[in-house]
């Protein structure tokens, strides 16, 4: 992912940060609680696209 893109996407629903989640090729707003999915490269901004973080996942955002 490229660092100025992440410094420019915003999470769609609540407008905060994002994480780069290299492992499973997501998008990670923590104040939304959603993983934007990342195919061929492009990143997924749809909210009904986005999958819902577990609360195991959320708590691993908290440390």
């Amino acid at each position: 992912m490229d660092k100025k893109l992440l410094d420019i996407l915003v999470c769609p629903v609540t407008k905060g940060p994002l994480i780069f989640d290299k492992k499973n090729k997501e998008l990670i707003s923590k104040s939304a609680r959603l993983a934007y999915p990342i195919k061929d490269g492009i990143p997924v901004m749809l909210e009904e696209d986005a999958r819902a973080l577990t609360s195991d996942e959320v708590e691993k955002l908290k440390k």
